[in-house]
């Protein structure tokens, strides 16, 4: 299946997705979260959700780090939609945020983070077996995670679809994904 139609559909399916089963998936995804190997991680990138778009509820990821693993360096992306790049800010907390032109939550505050980082948590509509995914199309993660050396994680609140046609050779593989039922390794 090619990315517009998986995107569509996923979009569709997460759109129709009653309260109570989204807060379930999420939850079910926290726990898969928990389980991940934490202790070599200095820094670690998580996208923030759009909640009106049923992305996955990632605060509720980052509390759990906060409270677990408090010596993790949080950070989150802003977007610059004129050149398609993402930054990286530390991440202080839920009031520091403001929505931008695309209802996307983002630091206003938080120091540029340009030093390493050890995971990234990356947003996706769809993904493969094979460990391609399906964002919105504007290539954001895939410019950011050229330069990037570390685990990549994606969040998904349904099972993988079984092939994306139409994968371009900048298209960056995930090495993990977790859904509320398991963890799939690429």
């Amino acid at each position: 299946m090619l990315k517009a139609e998986i995107r569509k559909q996923a979009l569709k399916e997460r759109l129709s997705l009653s309260d109570e089963d989204y807060n379930r998936l999420c939850n079910q995804l926290l726990n898969q979260f928990k389980t991940l190997d934490f202790d070599k991680i200095k820094t670690l990138h998580i996208f923030l959700p759009i909640i009106e778009k049923r992305e996955p509820n990632t605060f509720a990821l980052i509390e759990w780090l906060q409270q677990n693993y408090p010596q993790i360096k949080i950070i989150v992306p802003r977007a610059d939609f004129e050149t398609s790049l993402l930054t990286n800010h530390e991440y202080i907390d839920f009031d520091d945020l403001k929505k931008n032109l695309y209802n996307i939550l983002e630091p206003q505050k938080g120091n540029v983070h340009n030093g390493e980082i050890d995971m990234v948590i990356i947003p996706l509509l769809a993904f493969d077996k094979r460990g391609y995914r399906v964002g919105y199309g504007k290539g954001f993660y895939d410019r950011f995670l050229q330069n990037v050396n570390a685990q990549k994680i994606g969040l998904s609140l349904s099972p993988a679809t079984d092939k994306i046609d139409d994968v371009h050779e900048n298209d960056i593989r995930l090495d993990f994904c977790l859904t509320p039922t398991e963890i799939i390794a690429f």
